[in-house]
């Protein structure tokens, strides 16, 4: 993470820098706001810093994200977040943009949040006993977030496009859309995957899912953050389609989801084989509690920490 330093303000990276490396081990975001004291988010706590970012420091960070080049990234500011080397994304807030009711774009940004992407190699492993029964079972990661989720998925990914001893690889597709599972630059992934992967980058999930299954064929596909009802009906293609489908919503239980009516269809046409709750328990990505199809709670050994 100390590579972070590179793009920051002089004055920020310099009071960072002071950081022992078990700090930084801990570090999930970097909040930096003009007038305010930098922010630190370390284990669900936040930790705020002596220093103070000026105007001049949020002028120069956002310099060096774009490469003094603002025009690089308009589509980036359209959604309000810019993906870095390294897979961290970039979220800012300022003044909104607005033409015809759409959402044109930000300036004057006072506002940046890094949030740390950390590759969790080995992560999955205590899941497979329960996502994989002779093929990969379809399945529901439900948390709030920083719970792990993306993380959870990256990995998921991961083995399914690389395989064990006992699995073997798939064509394994990933639909991206807001470049936080595979942290694409320039369309290549930062983060470590098999020979067996495609990604559809900062693509919309109902799009992306219908491309990727026409384009790359894929036999399992990976979503992040699913939610609106054509993100569900595009699952059901998929599911008709024979695609294995292993997504994630935010939630603090099974309970949660079953309220929301966009959801209603994935019930209706029993979509998932398996439901995964997480919490911060024991940290980022703790096994909560884990469902079968019908809702039937598994037995395992609860609030193992899987990190």
């Amino acid at each position: 993470m100390r590579s972070l330093l590179d793009i920051l303000p002089h004055s920020i990276g310099q009071e960072l820098s002071l950081l022992k490396e078990a700090e930084w081990a801990q570090i999930e975001e970097i909040r930096i706001r003009t007038d305010r004291p930098v922010e630190l988010m370390q284990g669900g706590k936040p930790r705020f810093l002596s220093y103070h970012t000026t105007g001049e420091d949020a002028s120069q960070l956002l310099g060096r994200l774009s490469n003094y080049s603002m025009y690089t990234l308009e589509e980036e500011l359209k959604q309000g977040y810019i993906t870095i080397s390294g897979g961290h994304r970039v979220g800012l807030a300022g003044k909104v943009i607005v033409e015809n009711g759409v959402v044109k774009g930000l300036r004057d940004i006072s506002s940046f949040n890094i949030r740390i992407a950390k590759e969790k190699i080995g992560m999955a492993l205590p899941f497979l006993p329960y996502l994989y029964e002779q093929h990969w079972c379809n399945t529901l990661i439900i948390g709030p977030p920083q719970t792990g989720k993306t993380t959870l998925l990256r990995d998921v990914a991961r083995l399914a496009s690389t395989g064990t001893k006992t699995i073997p690889a798939r064509k394994t597709g990933i639909v991206d859309e807001r470049s936080e599972i595979a942290g694409c630059i320039r369309g290549v992934p930062q983060h470590s995957f098999g020979h067996r992967i495609d990604v559809l980058d900062a693509c919309p999930k109902a799009e992306g899912l219908m491309m990727m299954i026409r384009s790359m064929s894929p036999e399992v596909i990976i979503v992040d953050e699913i939610g609106k009802s054509e993100d569900v009906q595009a699952l059901l293609e998929a599911i008709h389609a024979g695609v294995t489908i292993i997504v994630s919503a935010h939630g603090y239980s099974l309970e949660d989801l079953y309220k929301r009516p966009s959801f209603e269809p994935l019930w209706q046409f029993r979509v998932f084989d398996r439901y995964v709750e997480l919490n911060r328990k024991n940290g980022p990505g703790t096994i909560g509690r884990m469902y079968d199809q019908d809702g039937q709670e598994m037995k395992y050994r609860q609030g193992v920490d899987v990190c």
